[in-house]
């Protein structure tokens, strides 16, 4: 039963349990009010009837004391009675107005006359109810003993608890029910953020472009409740960008894996079409065949640094246990200058300077991945700038980074586009041909390889030209 009240209890809705609450702690205060009052009233009525027994007897005891007993009567129900004691003994004076039962009187003149002082006492009086008993000596020997009835200070009690109860009840009542509106209007934010959720639940968020429109914005509930109300709508916006990520992030998946197929197709179409070659007899002449082995071998290599970057990629995405830096102790500024000899090499028609800079500059890093990330740069500088295009590098060490920028004053790079210049397969220009263009990838890997020094990789905002900047961290050599 208990339990089964238990439950019955959890299954109320919040305002109405704190209604019950409050309503019980009320109920127990209106008990202990109630109790309090009726105990501090029984007291003062008990004490006033006291003091009134008090004045009656002081009448009464010049009366017995020049009649030998009280020939008076002071009020209707009141009983006098005059006893001679001695020996601890007591003996009733006649004539007396007296109940039928003076056994109680009696004792209590006996128990006067052991007393030196004046006696209150509360019995019962068979056939008369409840009286309170108050003894005066009159003179030495004879005692006093007033009994006045009891019955209106209870009547008087029995109608205050009355007046209580009904009081309390109906007060009890309205504080509920005023209780039980205000907290449903207090916790009406906390309903609408119900409300919320519940439609968050119904909402596809399997869907590629989902979003959460819904907010909590009922305003009221005071600081507490605006409190909870701004942590939910700020837990509503970052899931509502999680989902904005999510949705770019497959997209960009999509799109990387339908670009790499693209790309990966191209090469593998040309190794069928020269092995189809084969199967014809003019291909089978020697100058003719070595011209067709060096194709496959050129696709074959093709393929082969798509696959190597691509995986590059993978790993650094993938934050492997064994990354693929192999760090050593290096001097960025020598690696730089063999980047600038090996791009004069090969590409003698653009003047290549590097900009006076510091003699030296000690790193912790992996030179072969440095290298590459230079090398990556100043072959998008060549790639993408007409031939007498000059380019420029220039290292730059800072407080806690040292930075190389790589500047071509080429026609630099749309704005519509400065900000997919990093993306996997992205080029500037669709028509460029992959044999002089690239797959797309070398910003791509240049980028995730710089990050995975801890440092960064940006393109500066100047329109006129194009300026990559790469920051590594100032990590000291060992």
């Amino acid at each position: 039963m208990i339990r089964r009240a238990r439950e019955s209890y959890r299954r109320l809705r919040l305002g109405t349990r704190l209604a019950l609450g409050l309503g019980a702690l009320s109920l127990v205060v209106f008990a202990v009010v109630g109790t309090a009052l009726t105990a501090y009233m029984r007291d003062y009525l008990e004490h006033q009837l006291g003091y009134q027994m008090k004045v009656v007897q002081t009448v009464q005891s010049k009366d017995a004391a020049a009649h030998g007993t009280v020939t008076q009567k002071p009020y209707w129900g009141w009983f006098s009675a005059v006893y001679d004691v001695s020996g601890g003994s007591a003996v009733l004076r006649q004539p007396a107005d007296i109940p039928h039962d003076i056994r109680p009187l009696t004792r209590f003149a006996e128990a006067m006359a052991r007393s030196d002082s004046e006696l209150l006492r509360t019995v019962r009086l068979d056939g008369e109810g409840v009286y309170r008993l108050r003894a005066c000596e009159v003179r030495p020997g004879v005692v006093l003993v007033s009994a006045a009835p009891m019955k209106d200070i209870d009547d008087t009690i029995e109608r205050l608890v009355t007046v209580q109860v009904v009081a309390f009840g109906l007060a009890l009542l309205g504080l509920v029910a005023a209780g039980r509106a205000l907290l449903r209007r207090g916790l009406k934010p906390l309903s609408d953020m119900a409300h919320t959720a519940h439609g968050i639940a119904s909402h596809d968020l399997t869907e590629s472009a989902s979003r959460l429109h819904l907010r909590a914005d009922a305003p009221g509930g005071g600081p507490e409740v605006e409190e909870l109300r701004t942590a939910f709508n700020t837990m509503l916006e970052h899931i509502d960008d999680s989902l904005t990520v999510r949705a770019g992030a497959e997209q960009r998946l999509r799109r990387f894996v339908a670009d790499a197929s693209h790309e990966l197709r191209t090469p593998l179409m040309s190794v069928r079409g020269y092995a189809d070659l084969f199967q014809y007899a003019a291909a089978n002449e020697p100058g003719e065949r070595d011209r067709h082995l060096a194709r496959l071998r050129a696709e074959a290599a093709r393929m082969g640094v798509l696959l190597d970057d691509l995986l590059l990629l993978a790993r650094l995405d993938a934050a492997e246990v064994e990354t693929p830096l192999r760090t050593e102790d290096a001097d960025l500024v020598e690696l730089v200058e063999q980047a600038a000899d090996a791009f004069r090499a090969s590409h003698p028609d653009r003047p290549l300077t590097v900009a006076p800079g510091p003699a030296s500059v000690p790193l912790r890093l992996d030179p072969q991945r440095v290298r590459q990330v230079l090398d990556n740069l100043l072959t998008n500088a060549a790639v993408h700038t007409p031939p007498g295009t000059p380019v420029s590098v220039e290292v730059s060490p800072a407080p806690r980074t040292v930075r190389v920028r790589v500047v071509d004053e080429g026609p630099g790079i749309p704005p519509g586009d400065r900000d997919r210049v990093f993306d996997r397969f992205y080029r500037v220009d669709k028509a460029r041909s992959r044999d002089r263009g690239g797959s797309g990838l070398g910003l791509a890997v240049a980028r995730s390889l710089a990050e995975a020094h801890g440092g960064s990789l940006d393109l500066d905002d100047d329109p006129a030209r194009t300026v990559f900047t790469l920051t590594l961290p100032l990590r000291p050599v060992r």
